[in-house]
């Protein structure tokens, strides 16, 4: 790590490749000769038009998205999404959400405010350290999709494989995975993401949105900007977006595509995990509280016999430089977010350290 930077295991905002942030700052005064910063461009100039247009082109390169899918650069994260999914989505008024850890289960309710939602599967029995068994899941007929959380940031597990929606439409949030892999985007109807966790900085999601599921008779009450739709057909540039995301953004897709591309990175990010996951199935005072085959490589969730060993390592890791490794005040313990940027090294540095302090 270069300029005094530390190992920052933050689950969102998260850290970024240092390759990328030292590219943004060689362009954040004079964007390549136009004399001016990205954050002070018009949206509707040709410059800012050409970042926008390459960061798709990029992206949709990237994961191989079919023609026939959009993708939208929407202000605002998770929260946001929560209500544009059934907003846009709820035709019948019947949804089945898979309640897996806090982020499926916080997008139930408000799902909830417009019409019914069913929950075929869940993992609350054992707080939410395993993925249920979605291989024959009671859906309706009449449900107009199916949603998961594809990867849990707080419980710190991810789906290994993706369930049987019996033909309806998958909708999944893939924010704390997103580019961590391969995925085939031709499964799902709309994949959203919110940025910040491992792409770029925080207030905007992308949305990749099959698009017969762009929809013009929409309810009233949906309010335009609300409306998938309203940025499909403007291009993402409906109002003023989140340009330094999108500019930001863009340069972590070609940041990957320069580096082998998901397949590549994918490789880094076992390799990376396995090394925290070894340390942590060999230790005795030390315990991975996700299960062995529903255990996330983005976010490694772990704890001490107690509340107050857990408190005190904390403590000595941030002395020692490894920042964020405190767990969701939800579920305690600790966590360390491995997103893409994180480099082996630093996840080699903290096993090294855990060892140490365990032998201690």
């Amino acid at each position: 790590m270069k300029y005094g930077r530390v190992y920052n295991f933050s689950a969102g905002p998260a850290m970024m490749p240092e390759e990328v942030l030292e590219d943004i700052a060689a362009e954040v005064l004079n964007y390549r000769g136009s004399g001016m910063s990205v954050m002070e461009m018009s949206h509707r100039s040709q410059v800012y038009q050409k970042i926008l247009d390459d960061a798709e082109a990029d992206l949709r390169k990237l994961m191989g998205i079919p023609e026939n899918y959009k993708v939208l650069f929407v202000q605002g994260g998770g929260t946001v999404q929560f209500a544009m999914v059934p907003m846009n989505l709820m035709k019948n008024g019947v949804a089945c959400y898979i309640e897996t850890g806090v982020w499926s289960k916080k997008a139930i309710p408000e799902a909830r405010r417009y019409g019914e939602v069913l929950v075929p599967a869940s993992s609350a029995d054992r707080q939410y350290s395993y993925i249920p068994d979605c291989s024959n899941l009671e859906i309706p007929e009449n449900a107009d999709y199916v949603y998961l959380c594809e990867n849990e940031t707080i419980n710190g597990i991810s789906w290994p494989s993706l369930p049987d929606t019996k033909g309806k439409t998958l909708v999944a949030d893939q924010s704390s995975m997103f580019l961590s892999r391969p995925c085939d985007v031709s499964r799902y109807g709309l994949i959203w993401a919110g940025v910040q966790k491992n792409v770029g900085p925080a207030g905007m999601s992308v949305v990749i949105i099959r698009e017969d599921l762009l929809r013009d008779d929409l309810p009233q009450y949906v309010p335009t900007y609300l409306r998938y739709k309203t940025h499909a057909d403007n291009g993402s540039l409906y109002n003023t977006p989140n340009c330094w995301a999108i500019y930001c953004c863009g340069k972590v897709f070609r940041y990957l595509l320069d580096n082998g591309g998901l397949e590549a990175q994918a490789k880094r990010n076992e390799e990376k995990a396995a090394v925290l996951y070894d340390f942590l199935d060999g230790s005795e005072f030390f315990r991975a509280t996700a299960e062995k085959n529903s255990r996330s490589l983005m976010n490694v969730r772990f704890v001490t016999p107690s509340q107050e060993e857990d408190a005190a390592v904390i403590a000595a890791a941030k002395a020692a430089g490894f920042e964020n490794l405190k767990g969701h005040k939800s579920v305690g313990g600790l966590r360390a977010s491995i997103y893409n940027a994180m480099p082996k090294a630093g996840v080699e540095a903290l096993a090294d350290f855990l060892r140490k302090y365990e032998k201690r």
